[in-house]
């Protein structure tokens, strides 16, 4: 959840060493962290806490292996709606919000309306996941959908630039 204060604050040399430390491994201890960084663990730690407060981290997670989990076939639908009203787009909104299988969906420019990106077991599932829940979505038309059949990457690491223009 991003923070709504705004700052005009740049960051510097070593808050952008610690966020790509803290991507990389967001376990790490403050005393490592701190000494990766050339800082001391206190002033480490206030550092960390204020790119928290001002929402440059918006939290952790572990990273968890979907094939282990029964979720190894990953999918993307487009999903286009009947109509352009912001009542119907709301109402898309919040119904696929709840949905435990969705991972991202994305309102976009194009030829379609959403890009979701959805994991499942497997293709019973998908047939499930298709015509029982994201067909009947409010406001739904059509779908398109893309099975994966080979991941090449995926990542949650936003590159940080030395010096952003």
């Amino acid at each position: 959840m991003r923070n709504k204060r705004e700052t005009s604050r740049q960051l510097d040399r070593i808050d952008r060493n610690i966020l790509r430390i803290l991507q990389e491994d967001g376990r790490i201890s403050y005393v490592d962290l701190a000494d990766q960084v050339g800082l001391s663990t206190t002033p480490c730690l206030e550092r960390v806490k204020r790119l928290e407060r001002e929402g440059y981290i918006e939290g952790y997670a572990a990273k968890l292996n979907p094939q282990l989990l029964q979720a190894g076939l990953l999918v993307f639908v487009e999903i286009s709606l009947y109509s352009k009203s912001a009542d119907i787009f709301d109402e898309f909104r919040r119904a696929v919000i709840k949905l435990p299988h969705v991972l991202e969906c994305h309102l976009v420019s194009g030829d379609f309306d959403y890009l979701i990106k959805a994991r499942i077991s497997e293709m019973a599932s998908y047939r499930e996941l298709l015509g029982d829940i994201l067909l009947k979505l409010p406001g739904v038309r059509e779908s398109k959908s893309y099975i994966v059949m080979e991941e090449l990457k995926e990542t949650l690491t936003i590159p940080i630039l030395e010096n952003p223009s």
